[in-house]
């Protein structure tokens, strides 16, 4: 009713004052709520069992992308509001580490766990956290018998491209993320709705199979400038690809956004000062650790009612790397 995701919903409900919502959307919700006679006071306050003050964040690599700490940062800063502790733990992916974690965290009060991936991925949980209350961030399980938080990446790779043809451009490339990845599938499957919602016919010379790293947006841009139909826009699957695609495009003497649009995702500090600047898709890691924080609550509180996967919305930044197209003059629509 409110127009927005089963997330957001949890997120303005449970007051999060970490995420990044609009007053508007706030109060839509709010009033959705009020007239589907959802009483918030009769939902009962949640609280915190005092033999569960604590909760375990394992992760399986911190340091190579800032996506589990923001993560981190999210669960963290919800639980500090109810007087919980998190404590981070990294395992590297391996599960004799991971065996290891949990048997010495599990000594502590816990609220339960959160197993968070770097790479939005399947993954298969050890013999360990069978009896543990445990949220899968970034992650899911082949059963789906966990509560699971991912983001929202086919409706980003359709929000992107969508962005671009509302723009005016026709001709829209992707250079894509590593191959076999699930935001490199995704972020394509958004990207073709995209185009056929807008009667647009896909060309697969217009998609580059990419690594993430900035060196294959430049050799990919040069390859796609040298059809003998070039692109009017690119999007890039991640924002480190976008930064070789602008050296590659200043490189032929081409102007963004004057000559050729570019689009990235993830939403990284650099994309703000590029030059233009640089439209992209937020990667949504804080408020999805928020939104798992929430799960082991509702899980504390008797509220789950079973496994469930959130998506969680990659919202639309807008900067200057992607402009309208030039207005139809009034002269011109009589010629048309």
């Amino acid at each position: 009713m409110a127009g927005v995701s089963q997330a957001t919903v949890s997120l303005v409900l449970n007051g999060s004052r970490g995420a990044k919502l609009s007053d508007a959307t706030r109060k839509r919700v709010h009033e959705a709520a009020r007239e589907l006679g959802y009483n918030l006071i009769r939902r009962g306050a949640r609280t915190v069992p005092e033999d569960r003050s604590n909760i375990v964040f394992i992760a399986d690599e911190i340091t190579t992308d800032p996506w589990m700490a923001l993560a981190f940062e999210g669960v963290r800063d919800k639980a500090y509001e109810y007087g919980i502790n998190v404590s981070l733990a990294v395992s590297h992916g391996d599960e004799e580490t991971e065996q290891m974690i949990v048997n010495q965290m599990s000594r502590l009060p816990l609220l339960g766990m959160i197993y968070g991936t770097i790479l939005t991925r399947r993954v298969e949980l050890s013999s360990a956290f069978d009896g543990q209350h445990t949220v899968l961030l970034n992650c899911y399980n082949a059963d789906r018998s966990l509560p699971s938080v991912v983001p929202g990446d086919v409706l980003g790779g359709r929000t992107a491209t969508d962005h671009l043809i509302k723009a005016g451009y026709k001709r829209i490339a992707l250079i894509n993320g590593q191959s076999g990845v699930e935001a490199t599938r995704d972020r394509l499957k958004g990207y073709r709705q995209a185009l056929s919602s807008h009667d647009i016919p896909f060309d697969g010379d217009l998609v580059k199979p990419g690594n993430w790293e900035p060196l294959s947006g430049y050799e990919h841009t040069h390859a796609l400038m040298d059809l003998d139909m070039p692109p009017d826009a690119i999007f890039c699957a991640n924002d480190l690809m976008a930064l070789g695609c602008f050296d590659a495009l200043k490189e032929r003497g081409l102007r963004i956004p004057e000559d050729i649009a570019v689009i990235g995702f993830d939403n990284r500090e650099i994309s703000e000062s590029t030059h233009p600047p640089l439209s992209t898709l937020v990667l949504p890691q804080y408020e999805m650790g928020e939104i798992a924080f929430e799960l082991l609550l509702d899980n504390a509180n008797g509220r789950q009612s079973g496994p469930a996967q959130i998506k969680v919305e990659c919202p639309l930044i807008e900067r200057a790397s992607v402009r309208a197209a030039r207005p139809v003059l009034e002269q011109e629509a009589e010629l048309l």
